[in-house]
This record gives C-alpha cells, structure tokens and sequence, in this order.
C-alpha cells in the first residue's frame, strides 16, 4: 500500500483528481508489474546441457570423487531450471558442487539477474601480459615485491584513475562503497586467487597471468543485490524462495532470488555489476604495470576475461559462474589448471551445447578440508617456484587438490568442442597469499597442520 499510495499521489500531483477508476487502473497494472506478480515453479526442469563426463578415462586415484561431483551437480542443475525466470542452462568439463549453483555453471534467465548466480566473487577473471624478456626468474621476484595478497590494504595505497573514480561516484550503489574500492585497489585477495609467470609456448617471451575478483567491492554489492532481490522475493517468487527452505544438500531456495531488470532496481544493480568489472580490469592492469615499471620492459601483448559474472545477450541475462565466454567478442581468453599445469590461451567455438561457454579451469576434485584431511602431507611440484605471500603454503591449492588437467582439457577439446587451444603459458612459478598465521575471522592464530612453511624470497 505505501507503493501504490505514493505512485497514486504522484500521478495525481501532474493530473489533478483521480477518479475512483483511474485509482483502480493504477493499482491494478502496480499488481501486474514484476515488482509483485507472483511466480510459481515449473513443475519439471527445462532441459540442460551436462559437458560432464561421469568418470575419467584416465587411472585417476582419487576418480570416484567424480560421480558423487556428477551427481551433486547434476542435483543443483535440477533445482535451477524449475525457476520461472530460467530459460537455458549448462555445466562445464571443470564443474563441481559449491552451494546454489554449482562452479563450471552456466544460467540463462530473462528479464532476471540472480546475484547468488555470480556469487560474492563478482567479476572474478584473468588477465595476460606478455613482455619482451626471457627472464621468468627475475619477473617472478619483481612480482613477489610488487603485489598484495591476502585480507589487508598495501601499506602504500595505489591511487585509482580518475575515470574509475567518476564511475564509481556515478551510481549510488558503488558509490556508498567507494572506501572499500579504494582500499583494495592493486590488490589480489585470497583463496585462489594467484599471480603465475610462464613464457608463451609459441614466442618463448614471459608472461604475467593474474587471477583475482573485485575483493570487498564486490562482496559488498553482492549483499546489497541479494537484499535487494529477496525484497522482491516476498513479492514475487516462488514460496520456497521467499521463505528460503532448503531444497537439496547445500541448495537453498533463498539464494535463488532475483531482481526483475525492467525495474529501476535491476537497472541500477546492472549498472553498478558494469562499473565493478571496470574496477576488476584496472586493478589487474596496475598490478602488472607495477611489475613493468619496476623492470622496465616493453609490454608486447595484453588482454584479460571475465569467468564469473553475468553477461548480457539478446534478451537474456548469462549468470557464469566459473564459466569463460566463447561467444563473439571474446576472441582469445585465459583457462588455468593447477600450479604446475601451462595456462591454456583458448579460443570458445561458441558451441550451443554449452551456451557459447568453455571451462574456466580444472575444477576441484574435493573441497579444500576434504583435501587437507586426505592428504596431511601433500608432495609439492618439484619442477615450478612455489611462492607464498604469508609464508606458509595453503596446502588445498595445490594440483592435486583439482581435477587431472588432461582430462578437463580433453572434455573441452575433443568430446564437447567447447574450444580449441591457440597457445600455452608453460609455467615458471606462481604467487598465492597462502595460509595466514592470524585468522582474521576468527581472531585468533591458524593453526593448520597442513600448511607448510616456504621461503618467500
């Protein structure tokens, strides 16, 4: 009622009097608007693509992780595409389980954008630069005093251009957290997130690949997107989503809320999604102009893409989360596997089957406490410079925590023709922010048998 009060005293200030009928007319298209029209769930999932083979075709010792992975993904799949908003859906080589929609997913939703569907880590992505030297030694040590990880700000803050700080300003959303942008600007996180210095197979010059998301800019409007989403859920979606019952181990129906995009909200939460991918962009590009300036070299080659965000298409809104796009307008993007494993420069054959996707990685084979249980004492690859930014190696990163690279690779090339490989970053080494000695939720010191201690410099 206060809606339709302040819509109806609003036309009636341009208007004058209303009628008794124009009152009803009023409240009536309000009703029908997707601010409140009801939706109800189909009452079967719409049919979606699985480029997700059930077992390896390798001898793979830790193999029969992968039906269970099958099955849980398989399991959130189902859940999705019985949303009313959900039109297309498909998982990649690389897919594993991780709550409402499974990482390796891809949704397609009109008129929709489900934040939960993109996940905190808005914009996660790669970016490349090669340089004109040889020297992979001396840009991974450069790199290692140039970068940032882990949950704090650089002691020194790097300055935002003043075009990102206008964009920022621009939108109410973002602008409410322009302390948070400018604190982590230049910075890369944690988790795994790294910074990997490889030389191009082709040239045989080295490049920096960098992976990290928005940070805390991100997290924030990803709060604000889903408060604002389950508002409209009261209104407008199915009761379990309202309510926010859980449907399947680890789905919850809460998380599958939405924000209708004709609706000044979804506008606005569309626009702020726009000026946080900028912010992602230009907070790889500084941390690879630092390495540039510091040594001095010619950039040769750059480019970077998105792999966990929403992207636009027609009349439908693409929520990928841990997907790369290999539609048009994407001719070359960036797809790690481990530590250890050469960085794959792929080119997406825009397959229907898997939406004009491709995998955005190998994927995890178990989750990170899972790993660190199993495997206590985890052998280190011996033939890459293994850095940790706290010092003490976070154990569940490294390759075999994933799935085998061959076969994702092998998924993605040969069985789905989801890509084709144009070049390969050969790995020389790789900087994380490791396992930090103060755990900063908790507030008290790790203590985590499995981490090892590294020497950083």
């Amino acid at each position: 009622m206060p809606i339709a009060l302040e819509q109806i005293n609003a036309i009636a200030a341009e208007e004058g009097e209303l009628s008794d009928e124009r009152v009803r007319d009023i409240i009536t298209q309000l009703l029908d608007s997707p601010r409140f029209r009801k939706n109800t769930w189909r009452s079967a999932p719409s049919p979606f693509h699985i480029n997700l083979e059930r077992q390896a075709s390798t001898d793979d010792a830790d193999s029969h992780y992968l039906a269970d992975n099958y099955q849980q993904v398989v399991t959130v799949m189902s859940h999705l595409m019985r949303l009313p908003t959900v039109k297309a859906g498909a998982v990649m080589p690389d897919a594993c389980p991780a709550g409402t929609i499974c990482v390796g997913g891809v949704v397609a939703a009109r008129n929709a954008i489900h934040p939960a569907f993109h996940s905190a880590d808005v914009c996660c992505s790669m970016s490349l630069t090669e340089f004109d030297t040889e020297d992979a030694a001396a840009v991974l040590d450069t790199a290692m005093k140039v970068t940032h990880f882990g949950p704090t700000a650089r002691p020194e803050p790097q300055p935002m251009p003043d075009e990102l700080v206008a964009l920022l300003d621009a939108n109410p959303l973002t602008r409410s957290l322009m302390g948070s942008a400018v604190r982590d600007f230049a910075t890369q996180g944690d988790g795994n997130h790294f910074l990997f210095v490889g030389t191009s197979r082709k040239t045989g010059k080295v490049c920096v690949v960098t992976h990290h998301g928005s940070r805390s800019l991100g997290a924030k409007l990803y709060k604000q997107g889903m408060a604002t989403a389950r508002s409209f859920a009261a209104h407008i979606a199915p009761d379990d989503v309202r309510d926010r019952r859980p449907l399947a181990r680890g789905v919850n129906a809460g998380d599958m809320a939405w924000i209708p995009f004709d609706t000044p909200e979804g506008q606005q939460y569309w626009d702020a999604l726009q000026i946080v991918r900028q912010w992602t962009y230009e907070n790889h590009k500084r941390i690879h102009d630092l390495i540039q300036q510091a040594l001095g070299l010619e950039v040769l080659d750059h480019f970077w893409n998105e792999h966990n965000f929403v992207f636009k298409r027609g009349d439908l809104f693409y929520h990928a989360k841990g997907a790369t796009p290999g539609f048009e307008g994407y001719e070359r993007t960036l797809v790690p596997m481990n530590m250890a494993e050469p960085v794959l420069v792929t080119r997406g054959t825009g397959a229907e089957n898997g939406l004009g996707f491709l995998p955005h990685g190998a994927g995890r084979n178990m989750s990170r406490s899972e790993f660190q249980r199993r495997y206590p004492h985890p052998q280190l690859p011996q033939h890459v410079d293994i850095r940790s930014f706290s010092g003490m190696l976070d154990t569940s990163e490294l390759p075999q925590a994933y799935k085998n690279a061959a076969e994702v690779k092998r998924q993605m090339i040969e069985t789905y023709k989801l890509a084709e490989v144009i070049d390969e970053i050969l790995p020389y080494g790789s900087i994380m922010a490791g396992e930090p000695e103060f755990d900063f939720r908790s507030r008290r010191k790790r203590r985590t048998p499995a981490a090892l201690h590294i020497d950083s410099e």
